[in-house]
Formats: C-alpha cells, sequence, structure tokens
C-alpha cells in the first residue's frame, strides 16, 4: 500500500464536532476501501490566505494514509460531493512521519512561551549600542521652514 499526507479544510461555519464527525466519515470511506487512517490532526480553525466560497476561515485537518490507490481515488471523491469540505490535497509520500506535524509543534513552542513574550521580537531595553545619532531636531532643510513662519506671523516673503 502506498502512504498519502491528505489536508481539507472545512467551512467555517460549522462546529468543532461537525468536523470530527465528518473526519469519522471520511476515514469510515477509506477504511471500507482498504485502507487505514494512521494518524489523524485538527488544526483548528484559521484564516484563509483568500476567500473561498465566500468563506474567510476554515477547520484544517490532516489524515496520514496508508492505503491503496483506488481507496483514494473515492475518498476524494467523497470529498468532492460534500458541501461542508471547502478545499482538499492528498500528496503521496515514502513513508508516514510518527511526530507530529509543524503545526502541532509549533502550536505547541506558542503555548510553553518558545518565541519570548514578543513574538520573537527582542525586548525594548535590549536593542544594545545605538551609537550617536546626531542632532535630531532643528530646521530639516533649506528654507522653507523659515518662509512658513514668516507667513504665519504676517511677514513678508
Amino acid at each position: 500500500m502506498a502512504y498519502y499526507e491528505s489536508i481539507w479544510i472545512a467551512r467555517q461555519d460549522i462546529s468543532t464536532q461537525q468536523v470530527e464527525e465528518l473526519a469519522g466519515q471520511l476515514s469510515q470511506v477509506l477504511t471500507d476501501q482498504g485502507g487505514e487512517v494512521a494518524s489523524q490532526e485538527y488544526w483548528g480553525l484559521k484564516n484563509l490566505s483568500y476567500r473561498i466560497k465566500k468563506n474567510r476561515k476554515g477547520h484544517y485537518v490532516l489524515f496520514n494514509v496508508s492505503a491503496p490507490a483506488e481507496a483514494v481515488q473515492e475518498y476524494e471523491r467523497v470529498m468532492r460531493f460534500n458541501e461542508d469540505i471547502v478545499r482538499y490535497l492528498t500528496v503521496r509520500v515514502p513513508e508516514l512521519s510518527s511526530e507530529p506535524s509543524a503545526m502541532l509543534r509549533d502550536r505547541g513552542e506558542r503555548d510553553r512561551g518558545g518565541r519570548g513574550g514578543r513574538g520573537g521580537r527582542p525586548d525594548r531595553g535590549d536593542r544594545g549600542d545605538r551609537g550617536d545619532r546626531g542632532d535630531r531636531g532643528g530646521d530639516r532643510g533649506g528654507d522653507r521652514g523659515g518662509e512658513r513662519r514668516e507667513r504665519r506671523e504676517g511677514g513678508e516673503r
């Protein structure tokens, strides 16, 4: 059997419970055809890069699948006709990964505060030596500032 990674996006207006039920139905399609879902990850409700069928957000789900090609074709056919699924992509991979996906690893680092309190940016007090920045005020060139002042004061040009 071949290995596949399949990511699909469900509509934003369905609940998380409905997404889990949908994942169960799709998993059942694969198992009925002789395949199996090795792992399943729910990535959550995320913003889409652009609007798809009037949706600005979507529920992302990843399946790691071990199945024959016919099972994957049937799985994609079912997704194509399901109105709750906005987009899907299935890619054949050489082997299935046993560790969590990058999306779940990044979420774990954020929850633990792995990037720091400022989102990876240094704190304001940690800018180091900025050197002499010279005179930052005063006239910024030409006589135009002076001309404006004279006009406001009622003076001649």
